[in-house]
Parts: C-alpha cells; structure tokens; sequence
C-alpha cells in the first residue's frame, strides 16, 4: 500500500493521511495472522469431524447450519456492518452506553431465538432438507436442540469482537476462533478415541468450542475498559443502529434464502447420493479459509478506518483507500482461484485424516470447489465494495444489489445445477458475484467517483497471471499419482510442491510485470532476510 497524495487531502488531516498505511498495514497483517490460525486450525477440526460416516456427518451439518444462519442474521453480520459506523461517530463516553443498550438488546434477541429454534426444530429441519431427503432427519433434528445454545455462545463471542475491532483492538478478536477450534478439537479428539459415533459429542464439540471463543475476549475487554454490562436499556444511537441493522437484515435474509435453497437441493435424494451435504461443508472450508485470509481480513482491519474517514468526510483518502484495497485482495485472491481451480482434488483430500472418506463425498466436494474457485475474485470486489457503502452509512444502495444478486444466485442454481451439477453451485456463484460487482462499481462511482478503467487493467493482468500460475501447477500435479480418498500424505506433497511451484511463478511474473503489490511484497521479504 502507498501513501495518498496529502495534496489530495485537507491540511488539517494531512498527518492522518500519513500515519494511514502503517496502522492499516499492521492491522491487516494481525486479522490475516489471526484468520491464517484460525483456517488452519479448522482445517485440522474438519479432519477430524471427516472421520464420522455419511449419515451423521450429514444430520450434523444440517443442524449446525440452523444457528449459523442466526448468528449471520443477528450478530457478526449486525456488528461489523451496523454498529461499528455508528459507534465510532460518538464520544467516548456515549460509546459505552450504546455498547450497553446494543449488547443488552441482542442477547435477550438471541436467547428468544435460541428457545424458539429448539422447540421448532421439526420445522426447521424439514424447511432445510428436500421430501426425498438423503439425510436422517431425526437425527438432524435431535442435533439442531443440541447446538441451538451456540447462537448465544456466538453472539455474546460476536460482541465482544465489535467492540474490540471498533477500537481497532484487533489481536484478541482475530485470534479468538483459534480458541474455537482448539476446544473443538479436544472433544473431537475423546469423540473419536471413546465415542466415535456419537452425535451427542459431535454437537458438544461445537458448544464448548463456542464458549471458549468468548472467555477468550473477556481479558481484552476488560484491560482496554471496553467491557460492557448489557442492560435493557434505551440510548438515542440504538434507533441508528437498528436503522442501519434493518436493511442489512433484509440482504443477510435474502441470502439465507440462498442457504436454504442450497441444502434443499444437496439433501435431495432424487439429484445426489448421501454425502453431498458434508461434501460442500468441505469445500466451503476451503473456499471461506482462502477467502477469509485474503478477502474478508483485509475488509474487516480497514472497515473501521473507512468508518472513520466518512465521518470526517475525507473522500480523496477514502477513495484512495478503496482502489488501494481492492487492488490487494484481488492481487491475493487471483492466484488462490487459479491454484484451486488446479489442485481441488488435492486440496479436498487433506480432510481424509483417517483414510475412511468416502469416494461419494471426495468427489462432490472436489467439484464443488472446482466451481466455487472460480468465484473468488469477483467476491473479492464486492467484499470491500459492500464495506464501503455500510461504512458511509449508506445501506440501501447495498441492500438492494446484495438482495438481488443473492435472489438471482438462486434463480441461477436452478437453471445451472440440474445441468452441471454439482459445478454448477460455483458457476452460478461467479455469474451473480460479477453482475453485482458492476452495479456497485456503478453506484460507487456516481457517488464518489471510480477509476474503472484502472481496476479493470489490474484485475485483467492478476487474473491472466493466476491462469499461468494454475496451469505451472496443474502439469507439476501431473507428473504425481491422481488425488483420492486415503492419500493425505500425496495431497500435502503436491499442495507443497505443485503450489508452490504456482505461486512462484505468479509472483515472479508480476514481479516482471512491475505489479505494485509484488513489489511491496519482494521489498518486504527483502527487508526480513536483511535482519
């Protein structure tokens, strides 16, 4: 990243503009390290949850889907993009009474959703999986009781993280879902040795993995004086952030349409055989651990800095900072689609810790992945797109492409999935992630201002650069044994080896190509080596 221009910037926020880059680099690299952890850690928990069979592997994912939905709803998705703009427009003072009311007010939120997903969890089981369902769905409902209390656990794990990221504390919060998958691991662990097909141990590993996410916030909180004690009270910026929670309801609703129409299709039996369901809980692993190190922890460690640049109305370096970050996280996502699109074999059998994965479910999952490598750089954009318009408070324009891009996802898995299967999910997700990426460049730019034609040539030269890169690994990949269920060890190897040999020459050819990135990335090793 460089400095904006300060000519470009008003006197009085010159020395802002200065000190931007470092404190958003440093920011960005400890979200990325904490996500990096937290990926590989839940790489390693996926492992283990992948020596379950089919029928209850399947059954748990359903039922973990149920709070996730929720949580996404009501708590991550309402903090990061609802409260943080609002929160960091008061004084200090005013801060921690929102911070009261807010907290208050989501927790009681939750607790009701938590008794009424328990009682209703026929319904809701039956709402998430087909007529002809390849899943056992009482086994499913006897699991969404069990992990319903998680919604709570995550929430008040959720709040913690928003009031440290607003103050952009960002160590604890960003190394909080290690602690996750840490204690996840513990009792998959004693499942796996004691009990190894019981669904009362499966669904504990997600609870207590939970609660450990939220102790670990709880120091933090408390030595920063950000430790708030949620009470059922009104505060005049609450009425702001449920304003600004609303419309984010509606996009985040619109999109568990999309989720649920997805289980639907993967638990119909008549379209796909036991397995499938688990099989995108894989894919999608990979798929959110590649997209959250190199998208979504850029995105988070700057949003408050976007925040904070629209209250002060500073357009040039907002705008700077846009072009700066999306330059990044397409630079990172290009060549991870390309060596996904290469690898997706290899990089689904990393789960097969125990050699027992079903062929069904090695197969799905890599086509799954396959497709949805395809998506991430036009998310890429629409990640920080989206970010920039909650962060100027202006959500409507947001809610209604996010909407309608997410009911033309839909619209676009039934007319692709029944004909490609299985990679079609990822197609139809690439399709829908392009046009909504145009319309909000569009209205970023009416608004603002946007240099198209500047993205464009970046993205054409980053995306053509990991098309290289995917086929260096696809003929390194060739020289080794085809990946497969019980093969870890093989898929370790050619991810280590043909991967590497992708990214180098990605990176040296954009190095070649005086690329902007590659060369703060070379300068940035060149210095460390040098110490």
């Amino acid at each position: 990243m460089t400095t904006p221009d300060t000519a470009e910037t008003p006197a009085g926020e010159a020395a802002i503009a200065a000190e931007l880059p470092r404190s958003a680099t440093r920011n960005t690299l400890i979200v990325m390290a904490g996500t990096l952890g937290s990926r590989l850690s839940g790489v390693v928990r996926q492992q283990l949850v992948n020596g379950f069979g089919n029928e209850l592997l399947d059954a748990f994912v359903v039922a973990s889907r149920v709070p996730n939905l929720l949580r996404e709803l009501l708590a991550e998705g309402a903090l990061v993009n609802s409260f943080i703009p609002v929160y960091k427009s008061l004084p200090v003072a005013e801060r921690r009474l929102l911070a009261r009311a807010f907290s208050g007010a989501l927790i009681g939120l939750n607790l009701i959703l938590m008794v009424l997903g328990i009682l209703a969890a026929p319904w809701i089981v039956n709402l998430l999986v087909a007529a002809n369902a390849n899943v056992d769905t009482a086994l499913a409902v006897y699991m969404t009781r069990l992990v319903m209390p998680f919604l709570t656990l995550i929430s008040l794990a959720s709040i913690a993280m928003g009031l440290l990221n607003a103050d952009e504390h960002f160590r604890e919060s960003s190394f909080a879902p290690i602690a996750f998958n840490a204690a996840s691991i513990v009792v998959l662990l004693l499942a796996t040795a004691l009990f190894p097909h019981s669904a009362t141990w499966l669904a504990l590993s997600w609870l207590l993995g939970g609660l450990a996410q939220l102790l670990v916030q709880l120091p933090a909180l408390s030595r920063f004086g950000l430790l708030p004690t949620p009470q059922l009270i009104g505060h005049p910026a609450l009425l702001r952030v449920l304003v600004q929670m609303a419309p984010f309801t509606l996009t985040t609703g619109a999109r568990q349409i999309l989720n649920v129409y997805v289980q639907r299709l993967l638990s119909n039996g008549a379209l796909f055989s036991p397995g499938a369901v688990s099989a995108y809980a894989n894919a999608e692993t990979l798929f959110t651990m590649v997209n959250g190190l190199f998208v979504v922890s850029p995105a988070l460690a700057l949003f408050p800095r976007f925040s904070q640049l629209a209250a002060e109305t500073d357009w040039p370096a907002f705008k700077a900072l846009t072009q700066r970050t999306l330059r990044t996280v397409t630079f990172l996502a290009a060549p991870a689609s390309g060596l996904l699109v290469a690898l997706s074999g290899y990089a689904i059998g990393i789960f097969d810790l125990r050699g027992n994965m079903p062929q069904s479910r090695f197969e799905a999952g890599t086509l799954i992945l396959t497709g949805w490598a395809l998506a991430l750089v036009p998310w890429a954009i629409n990640t920080v797109l989206l970010r920039t318009f909650y962060a100027r408070q202006r959500t409507r324009e947001a809610v209604v492409v996010s909407a309608a891009g997410f009911l033309l996802e839909v619209g676009l898995y039934n007319l692709l999935v029944p004909g490609l299967g299985l990679l079609g999910f990822g197609v139809a997700t690439t399709i829908a992630g392009m046009l909504v990426g145009l319309a909000l460049i569009y209205l970023y730019g009416r608004q603002l201002g946007f240099s198209v034609p500047a993205l464009a040539l970046h993205v054409a030269r980053v995306v053509g650069l990991a098309v290289i890169a995917g086929l260096v690994a696809a003929l390194v990949a060739f020289a080794f044994p085809a990946a497969g269920p019980g093969r870890l060890l093989l898929s370790l190897t050619v991810l280590f080896v043909a991967g590497g040999a992708g990214l180098l020459s990605y990176f040296g050819l954009a190095a070649l190509l005086d690329i902007g990135e590659a060369r703060g990335f070379l300068s940035s090793v060149r210095r460390r080596l040098g110490r």
